[in-house]
């Protein structure tokens, strides 16, 4: 019964929230609003990866890239035999069974697109496994820049405009407490056995290959919900927006905020984006100060802003070896 309060009040207070954000914002600050609660769900989703399950992926983007192209195509393409099934209701609700189709769809596509790069790569480690989900995502990009259906070079315009803070800050919400229960469930507990020892972990009987790959798909169905949203809020996508650079800011955002820290993760990806922006006006200079800036960090703070701390925790840490 708890929880289902907890959701209801939360989407009364968003419901709210939005009614009146913009106005009392302005339009810039609110598209920054928008983009940091996307930041949010990649970062956390991220996280999952590099930060509980120990792996190292830098191909965020192609599942994000996925995602987007994929719930933007099912809109478009099936947008008016949707709304015509749903002309029974008003137009707020077509809208909404319309966004909540496209989120779907993007995330079963980048999940199974996250299956089919795990499948053979997750047994590898390190670097290589960076190598290849690099390799992924650029793949991504070149197949989506040669599909005319989708935009290819020019981009994939005509897009309507279905998610706002509601549906993005919903998104963070899902995504923060799913993370959350997950990490701190038996299967959690799978994910950062193989990240403290994954030969200890094996000699344990854990099927670590497979539990890499669920973490892999999982967070890969996070992202494709993140670009889903982003999609339906910027209304035209392009390649450029999913370049090998956006999987590097996230990694920064989690690696700023703190490898395996749900609320590191979310840290990182609001400092990030909002530094981003500040230091735009610096124009070509803006890329070397945030770098000075995340050199300092990992001086001074090489475990992350936050570290492993997190606020909510249901079980207790494992005692101190010594």
């Amino acid at each position: 019964m708890k929880k289902w309060v907890f959701w209801l009040a939360a989407l009364v207070v968003l419901a709210a929230m939005e009614s009146s954000l913009r106005g009392l914002i302005g339009a810039y600050n609110y598209q920054i609003v928008i983009l940091v609660g996307i930041n949010i769900i990649l970062a956390v989703s991220l996280n999952l990866i590099n930060g509980y399950t120990g792996q190292f992926s830098i191909g965020h983007a192609g599942f994000y890239a996925v995602g987007a192209y994929t719930s933007a195509s099912v809109v478009v393409y099936g947008g008016p035999a949707i709304r015509a099934a749903t002309a029974f209701l008003p137009q707020t609700a077509q809208n909404a069974v319309l966004l909540l189709l496209g989120i779907i769809a993007a995330a079963i596509a980048a999940g199974i697109a996250g299956w089919a790069v795990g499948i053979p790569s997750l047994r590898l480690r390190g670097d290589y496994l960076a190598i290849v989900t690099l390799g992924f995502g650029e793949i991504i990009r070149v197949l989506i820049l040669n599909i005319d259906a989708i935009g290819g070079a020019r981009g994939f315009s005509g897009i309507p405009q279905l998610s706002n803070f509601f549906w993005v800050y919903l998104g963070v919400l899902i995504t923060v407490v799913t993370v959350h229960n997950l990490v701190n469930s038996s299967y959690g507990r799978a994910f950062i056995s193989i990240r403290d020892d994954e030969i200890a972990a094996e000699a344990m009987g854990v099927d670590t290959t497979r539990f890499k790959v669920m973490s892999f798909v999982i967070s890969s169905m996070f992202a494709g919900i993140a670009g889903s949203l982003f999609g339906h809020y910027t209304m035209y996508l392009h390649p450029n927006s999913f370049l090998f650079t956006t999987s590097f800011y996230l990694i920064i955002m989690v690696v700023v905020g703190g490898l395996g820290s749900i609320e590191g993760a979310i840290l990182g990806a609001v400092l990030v984006t909002v530094l981003l922006e500040v230091f735009r006006e610096f124009g070509a200079f803006r890329l070397v100060n945030f770098s000075i800036l995340l050199v300092l960090i990992m001086i001074y703070r090489p475990q992350g802003l936050l570290g492993a701390w997190t606020l909510f925790r249901t079980r207790k840490p494992a005692p101190a070896t010594k």
